[in-house]
């Protein structure tokens, strides 16, 4: 299906404003043509008439215009206002429509999506692009058809004053229609080209601001700066390339539509010299090619325009043709309750097709309440293992149950909404503290988002801010410290009261005293409840349960700290390196 029929399914619901939107615009656009008509009257049978005497041309001609007034002073401007109200209001409600369905699509598309995606590309899709659409519904679907429109009612009209003299304005209407065949496809092209390119420019941009304190303290601005101006540059040159076949577009399309009325005076004048044609009837018709040829150079404009349209239209759907990599069956069930059993039933995993396998035959039972840590040298999948239980990715091969059902089971939100994730550098969105809090909860109560900053050891800090809980965190929480921002988000998982517990290097890169804040207020969220833990630093997980080493994939080592020590193995190496003390018993 092509992006017009698609985009035209958005459009379907209000096809009865747009009817009435085109009616009313017919009639905006009819009223200019009964000037002409009143120009044509006035001199053939006022002016021109010798048989009036000059109390009766005069009176004629004030009624005449007192019509007239009445049509354009009182008529027009409620018909223009309803048109533009009308029409405007279509575009943003099918623009409002297409942003819902976008965003609704972004919060699907998988982790890997965005891995190999920029968020500034995908930010022009859903803004620049589809803004660009709007044209479609202004031009395409209103504008084309009221001034195609125009043009059939000023040629009925002018066919009822003199056949030849309007074939005569009709003769270069064929070249009219070869010339857009001709340049149009191309155009459309180019169009396509230039709107990639602004894309990677904002995606680059976007990138970049967010990475200022990289570039800054790397002393990167002369690099940085050439780096843009290649992407600057690329875009100047589709950009280039786009307005240079646009210029010649129009270069010949007004050329084109300049030579009509020039052939109409001609013949006109010649007729009136051999008396078959009244000057009436000429000016008229000299001001009719003028309602004819500016709805035919509108028509160009608007071409053009619609190009950028099916252009920006082709590009939003080629994001919406992204397909899915976790999608729930058919009849996939809520999963309503979860005790806290998991299992790791021969799981195999990798990223792409193509690539070796990340995960190795994993085998492993985690019993409802265990704290499970994962330990192992960066690379050895500690990260990937623990994001296949939300289904953020679906195993290669092989299972994984939670309490007995396999997740592939059930709806992916179901399994989400039992899993607090604290990461190592969670993102806070730029709003309240409070807000950022009630992301565990929207609809908990003020004391329960108290509570929960408090089980987090965040309550003091917060309320010697200066707003207390209303205070603004800034983008990413760029306001608050890394202690400071891991307690907020630690808060929102209490707030949630999941059964489930995921930590993903929640205490690295802290100070000692936030660390200490931070590794109480998670040993009492973790305290009845399946926790799985990845750790780097060997001291915060000492108190697991049972602790899983893994290397290359696949599991090595398990079991105590105590019991891992005194194997002398992996873990006892990877602890030696961290010029730990050992205890005396091992």
């Amino acid at each position: 299906m092509s992006s017009i029929k698609r985009y035209l399914s958005f459009v379907k619901p209000y096809k009865g404003r747009i009817f009435l939107t085109i009616i009313i615009g017919m009639i905006k656009f009819g009223i200019p043509l009964l000037m002409p008509l009143f120009v044509r009257y006035i001199i053939d049978h006022i002016i021109g008439d010798q048989s009036l005497s000059e109390h009766e041309m005069l009176h004629t001609l004030f009624l005449l215009l007192g019509v007239a007034f009445f049509i354009f002073a009182i008529i027009r401007p409620p018909v223009e206002y309803l048109r533009q109200y009308l029409a405007q209001w279509v575009g943003n409600r099918v623009l409002f429509d297409i942003r819902e369905q976008l965003f609704d699509h972004i919060q699907k598309l998988s982790l890997g999506f965005y891995a190999r995606s920029k968020t500034g590309e995908i930010i022009s899709r859903v803004i620049h692009d589809v803004e660009q659409t709007k044209n479609f519904i202004m031009t395409g679907l209103m504008n084309i058809w009221l001034d195609m429109s125009t043009i059939i009612i000023a040629v009925i009209i002018m066919l009822t004053m003199d056949i030849k003299l309007t074939l005569v304005s009709l003769m270069l209407f064929p070249v009219y229609v070869v010339a857009v065949k001709i340049f149009y496809g191309r155009l459309r092209q180019l169009t396509r080209h230039r709107s990639q390119a602004l894309a990677e420019v904002q995606g680059h941009l976007h990138e970049r601001v967010q990475g200022i304190p990289v570039t800054r303290s790397f002393a990167l601005e002369e690099y940085e700066q050439k780096q843009f101006s290649q992407h600057n540059k690329n875009f100047l040159n589709r950009a280039l390339d786009h307005t240079e076949w646009n210029a010649r577009t129009f270069a010949v399309m007004n050329t084109v539509t300049d030579l009509g009325p020039l052939l109409v005076v001609g013949f006109a004048s010649y007729f009136v010299i051999t008396a078959d044609l009244t000057i009436g009837t000429m000016v008229a018709f000299v001001n009719y090619m003028e309602r004819v040829y500016s709805p035919l150079r509108r028509l160009i404009s608007s071409s053009t325009t619609l190009v950028q349209s099916i252009a920006s239209m082709d590009r939003v759907y080629e994001f919406i043709d992204e397909t899915y990599d976790i999608e729930d069956k058919a009849d996939a069930p809520w999963l309503t309750e979860v005790k806290g059993t998991v299992q790791f039933d021969h799981v195999y995993f990798r990223y792409q097709n193509h690539e070796e396998m990340v995960l190795k035959d994993i085998n492993l039972e985690v019993a409802q309440g265990e704290t499970i840590a994962l330990v192992g040298m960066s690379g050895g999948g500690k990260s990937t293992l623990i994001s296949l239980i939300p289904r953020f990715y679906d195993v290669t091969d092989g299972t994984i149950r939670i309490d007995g059902t396999d997740i592939r089971d059930v709806q992916a939100r179901s399994i989400r909404d039992k899993i607090g994730m604290v990461l190592q550098d969670n993102l806070l969105f730029s709003e309240s503290i409070e807000m950022n809090i009630r992301m565990g909860n929207p609809d908990a109560s003020q004391e329960s988002v108290v509570e929960a900053a408090k089980a987090a050891n965040a309550h003091q800090f917060i309320t010697e801010l200066s707003d207390g809980y209303q205070t603004l965190v800034g983008e990413r929480g760029v306001k608050l410290s890394g202690g400071q921002k891991q307690r907020i988000a630690i808060a929102r998982i209490f707030l949630k009261n999941p059964p489930l517990l995921i930590l993903d290097e929640a205490t690295s890169a802290l100070d000692l005293e936030s660390e200490h804040l931070i590794q109480e207020a998670l040993e009492n969220l973790a305290s009845n409840r399946t926790t799985f833990v990845v750790a780097h630093r060997l001291s915060t997980i000492t108190h697991a349960d049972r602790i899983i080493v893994l290397d290359h994939g696949q599991i090595v080592e398990v079991g105590t700290h105590h019991q891992l020590l005194a194997k002398q193995g992996s873990y006892y190496n990877l602890y030696q390196v961290q010029n730990l003390d050992f205890p005396n018993d091992i």
